[in-house]
C-alpha cells in the first residue's frame, strides 16, 4: 500500500447521514473476486432507479473522476464488511469527510489507505452548501489536518497513529515495528525491576 500525505482532486457532496456499509455495497454483489473490482458496485442502489436506470440527480452519477466524499454523520455504520471499503477504494475514493464513522468502517479504511477524515457539524454544513451545485477540486494536507475547497479551508481530525500509517503506507506490523526501540525499552525496564517474572532471563 503507497502512503500520502497530500492529495489534490474532486470532491462531492452525498447530503446523507447514517449512510451504511449494506448500502456502499450491498450483499449480493459480496460473493464476486476482488479481483474484479469493487468500485462498479459503490452504492449501487441507492445510484440507481427500480427499473436499473442511473439517477441523473444523484451526486456520484454527475460526473466521473471523483476522490473525495462529503458525507453526513455515522458514516459507514452497520456490518463490518471490509468490502464496503473495498467499494470506495476501487472507485478511485481516497478520503471521506464526515461528523463521524462506524468505528469498524474507520479502521478498515486506514488499512486500506483510505482516509476517515472527521470535520465537526458546521464545517460539514459548509462543504455541503459549497458542493451544493457542482463538484470542486479540494486540496487534502494530511500532515496539518487541514483541507481546501475553493475559497473555504478546514480543519479534520484523525488518530495520529492511523495519519502515520496513511502517510508512510503501512500497515499494523509495520506500526508495531516503527516502535520497536521504545518496545525493546520497556522489555528492559521490566526486567529489571522484576527479575523474579523473568526466571531464565529476558530473551
Amino acid at each position: 500500500m503507497a502512503g500520502w500525505s497530500t492529495h489534490i482532486g474532486m470532491a462531492v457532496c452525498l447530503p446523507q447521514a447514517n449512510i451504511d456499509t449494506d448500502q456502499l455495497i450491498p450483499a449480493r454483489f459480496m460473493s464476486v473476486p476482488r479481483a474484479q473490482g469493487y468500485g462498479r458496485f459503490l452504492l449501487h442502489d441507492m445510484r440507481r432507479e427500480e427499473a436499473g436506470d442511473l439517477k441523473a440527480d444523484f451526486p456520484l452519477n454527475a460526473q466521473d473522476g471523483m476522490s473525495v466524499l462529503i458525507a453526513g454523520r455515522n458514516f459507514g455504520s452497520g456490518s463490518s464488511r471490509e468490502a464496503a471499503v473495498y467499494a470506495l477504494v476501487d472507485s478511485g475514493i481516497r478520503a471521506v469527510f464526515a461528523p463521524s464513522f462506524g468505528d469498524i468502517f474507520a479502521s478498515n479504511a486506514v488499512n486500506n489507505g483510505l482516509l476517515p477524515a472527521q470535520i465537526d457539524e458546521s464545517t460539514y454544513e459548509t462543504l455541503s452548501q459549497t458542493l451544493k451545485r457542482r463538484p470542486q477540486t479540494i486540496t487534502i494536507d494530511l500532515g496539518a489536518r487541514s483541507l481546501q475547497l475553493g475559497s473555504v479551508g478546514a480543519r479534520f481530525s484523525i488518530d495520529d497513529s492511523w495519519a502515520l500509517k496513511l502517510i508512510n503506507g503501512w500497515d499494523d506490523i509495520d506500526l508495531t515495528r516503527h516502535h520497536r526501540a521504545a518496545i525493546a525499552a520497556f522489555k528492559n525496564t521490566r526486567y529489571q525491576t522484576t527479575a523474579w517474572a523473568w526466571p531464565n532471563g529476558a530473551d
